[in-house]
């Protein structure tokens, strides 16, 4: 067990501690990130406007109805908001659709 403890002491000696903050800084100094950065920005803006969708955030109910598919939010198609479209990508994006143009006071004075 002393000798065990020997090698670690003398292999330890000869490892440098590392200085994260110098290496960061060397990296840094060596590379142009500006760009990356930018770009990571502009993801993160491309990601907190898809959260916002109304589509993202209402979770519509996703059938096929007919030959294209349907996004129900409500009980049926007379008194929810739906969007249709070939692909449910392109139904979630008419019913993001729908639903900014979707008027409270009309479906208030059908009722």
């Amino acid at each position: 067990m002393d000798s065990y403890q020997a090698v670690y002491d003398a292999v330890r000696s000869r490892i440098d501690p590392v200085d994260s903050g110098r290496l960061i800084d060397a990296i840094g100094s060596k590379f142009d990130i500006s760009h990356a950065t930018a770009i990571l920005q502009q993801e993160a803006l491309s990601v907190a406007y898809e959260w916002q969708r109304p589509s993202v955030l209402f979770k519509p109910k996703l059938s096929i109805d007919g030959n294209q598919w349907c996004a129900l939010y409500g009980q049926n198609l007379q008194d929810g908001i739906a969007g249709f479209g070939d692909t449910p990508a392109k139904a979630m994006l008419d019913f993001d659709k729908a639903w900014k143009e979707f008027d409270l006071t009309k479906k208030g004075d059908n009722a």
